[in-house]
């Protein structure tokens, strides 16, 4: 079964790629389909159809080139379909190309307690990719098989899990046993490459785990990365779901100011001006005025 643009869209969405939609927005003469229509490009997908041959060719071609540069933006392009692309209907489309960059953030989530249950809905609801690790598989959520960006790991040794993850990963740690969650951070401190690091727990806690860090040769400044208690403390609350909420806002908080830094001294990509859409579009819905 073929997949509709609208359903890829919330897929690729979901699985932190990058994807191009291909919308006709105008024609002129005979065209192998009609203003509006889309497809959808990724980079070793392609969904729905502008009509094949050398267009839809043409089309994929100069998508694959967005998704190469991974960057949010919009190009239109004009096609002449008889003259430069020898298909036979002869007429010639406009197609917008709205190319949306590949998301990557990975999150790492040890723990599927009360509150790992409560937070796992809300970061599946964001554009990343959750690992979800822990040694009890009856407290794995079944739910996870509803979200295609949430990975399920049964491990008795989740500590080692952490080297599976990539560079500048997001690492949340909340499981049952507090010589776990020490072992887990142990092993995340040690990589020196996360871009986040959150453990649940107090303060007479933390407070713990950093004099045994010390005594094992790890600095006062490597652990000042350490988000311990975890969350925002504007969110407060015991509860599952308050302490969950409080979590997914502190990582959100983070990945956008990360990303607003990131974004500094770019040029900023201002779009299609709506002069350049207009006589496009209201020549188009003239000439399907003038058809019926």
């Amino acid at each position: 079964m073929k997949m509709e643009w609208s359903t890829a869209v919330y897929q690729l969405q979901k699985q932190g790629k990058a994807y191009v939609i291909a919308t006709i927005v105008g024609i002129t003469g005979s065209t192998p389909r009609s203003s509006g229509t889309k497809m959808v490009i990724a980079r070793d997908q392609i969904f729905d159809s502008l009509g094949g041959g050398h267009l839809e060719h043409k089309v994929i071609q100069t998508a694959h080139k967005l998704l190469s540069e991974n960057v949010d933006c919009q190009r239109l392009e004009h096609f002449e379909l008889g003259i430069h692309l020898d298909q036979c209907c002869g007429g010639s489309a406009n197609v917008l190309l709205e190319c949306f960059a590949a998301n990557h953030l990975n999150i790492m989530l040890f723990g599927a307690g009360h509150v790992g249950q409560a937070l796992v809905p809300i970061l599946a609801s964001l554009p990343c990719q959750i690992s979800w690790v822990d040694s009890r598989d009856c407290w794995l959520s079944e739910s996870v098989e509803n979200f295609q960006n949430v990975k399920k790991i049964i491990s008795d040794n989740p500590q080692q899990q952490v080297a599976n993850m990539p560079a500048d990963s997001y690492y949340i740690v909340m499981t049952h046993k507090h010589q776990m969650d020490f072992d887990i951070c142990h092993e995340i401190i040690q990589r020196s490459d996360y871009r986040y690091l959150g453990l649940i727990g107090s303060q007479t806690k933390w407070r713990r785990f950093k004099q045994r860090y010390v005594q094992r040769n790890i600095t006062l400044e490597q652990l000042k990365s350490v988000n311990c208690p975890i969350g925002l403390a504007e969110v407060s609350g015991k509860r599952p779901a308050e302490v969950a909420v409080s979590v997914a806002a502190e990582i959100i908080a983070h990945y956008q100011a990360l990303s607003r830094e990131l974004q500094k001294g770019e040029p900023i990509n201002k779009g299609i001006h709506w002069r350049q859409l207009k006589p496009i579009l209201e020549g188009d819905r003239k000439t399907s005025k003038e058809k019926s």
